[in-house]
């Protein structure tokens, strides 16, 4: 097969009348026909845009000539859709392809991991198994889709397309054990207070046998291996998004213009995981139950230990947008029109140790251990690779967990904490990541000083990890991290420990009797954590051997509490204890946020730029394939 040359490029000279390459293509086109005795094609000028940059945004678009780089589906491809079939609009597209993964993924899941763990008695390593389903599956999806996807006449929008359904499907399954487990209910009990005689008569048990997390009545373990098949449909699905997407932009825009498509891309892929952080956090106000359970009957608040939101909904909703934005990416091509003269046009910087140019890229199954061993041959990449793995490694543990250690660590609701995290990546992720791609464009990078760049980043953002460095004592828990203080002031308790902030900080173990609360026959299944005056958390209302239970503005209050010495901090007649959390003493939180903001900034500072280091530190038919 013959190699086709790149057409004459004019000298800055002859470039003064304005003409773009898109004119000089054509041109060249009409001018070679007449040469060879043949009738010049007649070019329909309404499918011809030109960039006044000079860029081939849209360029030649044939309806006679050029059909397969059409927009549209199948033989429908009518000429008003026509307007799309451009690198901007693909752009914009892929832009929504990746913010749905990363609000599913890096948004809604980690913020539902805590509520999940509630709801259906998961254990931290069961919610890791599910987190780390999304990367097995990328892990085994990548390679081969990155290089049957990259292979010469191979549709990438269609691969894209159906990975985008692939996430709507697993969005659906993750959603899924809400619908099949029994509904999560309060139900009525008198066993939540130390006497039955209380003033109400009746009160609400919000861990019932029914849907109780630390019931063993029934057993949602099962439902483990629901999350971890949804994650595994997730990874699947996303692998073609960061790899066969990136490569689809890169080919059909200039060199100059790459960077800046690529940057906003990937600014929309952190964007995405913001959005899943502040829309998931405002969905766990709803309460788990909303269409059949007034929680404000049940005097539960979504400050309240058991409560339960409603988790399930955002991943309904991303299903649904995923299977919509399916159909416009389907229409694509598999190049844009103009997509050949732009590449050659660019000046190759792959590495090439023996100086010899391979003319045929890897095209057969058969072909893709050698492809690899090229690959691995080619040093710039294999360190590139390794750092990206190594630095991801690390992002991936923090991303799923972070707000659950915000959360713990700060003692704050997992609405505060969804909403923190919003804040951090919004600004610094997606800031961090455009602005990466803009310095590249900006002061014309070449591959090495990329590299240059993605050193000076990552050295930098190595310092800020001493925020993790900041940590807090755990909240007083009466009878499990600290002594019930009337036993202690009652010289019950003959060893007396350390007191931080007027509280004791030691760890006795699970003994929640004591001898407040040992004639009022609590039971440990009945699982309502409140807060006393005394900033100590009790287990529940009995424990804490209160006999008197009230609703006030959707909260409940509790009096004549025989565990909680109330005249030590409040000499009013207010409530011995609440359904709410305790506020910590510690101040940390606020350092910790700020730290983290620079730390997330110079991470993604040095993503962009890493990515334009791979993508031209191989050839062009390897591109697709070392991203994956």
């Amino acid at each position: 097969m013959n190699r086709m040359t790149a057409p004459e490029v004019p000298s800055n000279d002859q470039a003064c009348n304005g003409l773009s390459i898109s004119n000089l293509t054509v041109i060249s086109t009409m001018t070679n026909a007449k040469q060879n005795g043949e009738v010049p094609p007649q070019i329909d000028t309404n499918f011809i845009e030109l960039s006044p940059s000079g860029d081939l945004s849209v360029s030649q678009v044939m309806s006679n000539k050029e059909p397969d780089k059409m927009f549209g589906w199948e033989k429908f491809k009518p000429k008003f859709l026509q307007r799309f079939c451009n690198a901007k609009w693909a752009l914009f597209w892929l832009c929504w392809g990746g913010a749905m993964q990363g609000l599913i993924v890096n948004g809604f899941i980690n913020v539902v991991i805590t509520t999940i763990e509630r709801r259906f008695g998961l254990r931290s390593r069961q919610t890791g198994l599910v987190a780390s389903g999304y990367d097995i599956a990328s892990f085994v999806c990548l390679v081969p889709v990155t290089y049957f996807g990259g292979r010469v006449g191979a549709s990438k929008p269609n691969i894209l397309a159906w990975g985008v359904i692939l996430m709507g499907i697993g969005s659906l399954t993750f959603a899924l054990p809400h619908f099949l487990v029994s509904s999560y209910r309060a139900t009525m009990s008198d066993s939540n207070v130390c006497q039955s005689t209380a003033t109400n008569g009746t009160y609400y048990e919000t861990c019932s046998s029914e849907a109780d997390t630390f019931a063993e009545q029934e057993n949602l373990s099962w439902t483990v291996w629901l999350f971890f098949l949804a994650q595994l449909l997730h990874g699947a699905g996303a692998s073609p998004l960061f790899t066969l997407g990136v490569t689809y932009i890169d080919e059909n825009v200039s060199t100059k213009m790459s960077s800046v498509y690529l940057g906003i891309f990937y600014t929309m892929a952190i964007i995405g995981p913001a959005v899943g952080y502040v829309l998931g956090g405002q969905l766990l106000l709803i309460y788990t139950e909303f269409m059949t359970v007034d929680a404000s009957d049940l005097g539960l608040t979504s400050s309240s230990k058991v409560w339960i939101g409603a988790w399930w909904i955002g991943f309904i909703f991303a299903a649904i947008a995923c299977f919509l934005l399916a159909i416009p990416i389907f229409g694509y091509p598999s190049s844009l029109p103009g997509a050949k003269e732009l590449q050659q046009q660019k000046v190759s910087e792959a590495y090439n140790a023996d100086g010899q140019k391979i003319e045929q890229p890897f095209t057969k199954l058969k072909d893709m251990p050698s492809a690899l061993l090229s690959l691995l041959k080619n040093p710039t990449f294999f360190c590139l690779n390794m750092a990206g793995a190594t630095e991801g490694l690390i992002i991936a543990g923090f991303a799923a967990f972070l707000p659950k250690q915000i959360e713990n660590q700060f003692s704050i609701s997992p609405v505060w904490s969804a909403l923190l995290m919003g804040v951090i990546t919004v600004p610094a992720g997606g800031g961090g990541t455009f602005l990466g791609g803009y310095l590249i464009k900006k002061f014309k990078l070449n591959c090495a000083n990329i590299i240059k760049m993605c050193l000076i980043m990552t050295t930098i953002s190595a310092f800020f990890t001493s925020c993790f460095l900041l940590s807090c004592p755990n909240l007083a828990f009466a009878g499990v991290t600290t002594q019930y203080r009337r036993e202690v002031l009652k010289g019950s308790v003959k060893e007396m420990t350390n007191l931080t902030d007027g509280v004791e900080r030691s760890y006795l173990g699970m003994e929640l009797q004591s001898s407040c609360n040992v004639e009022c026959g609590c039971s440990k299944l009945n699982y309502e954590p409140i807060c006393g005056t005394d900033g100590i958390l009790y287990y529940s209302p009995c424990f804490a051997g209160c006999q008197e239970e009230y609703h006030m503005n959707q909260v409940k209050i509790y009096t004549n509490c025989s565990c909680i010495d109330k005249q030590m901090f409040d000499d009013g007649d207010g409530p011995d204890a609440t359904n709410v959390m305790c506020k910590s003493a510690c101040h940390y939180l606020s350092y910790f946020v700020g730290l983290c903001f620079v730390l997330m900034l110079f991470t993604f500072l040095s993503t962009m730029p890493a990515l334009s280091a791979t993508l031209r530190c191989v050839r062009d038919y390897q591109r697709s394939f070392a991203l994956g």
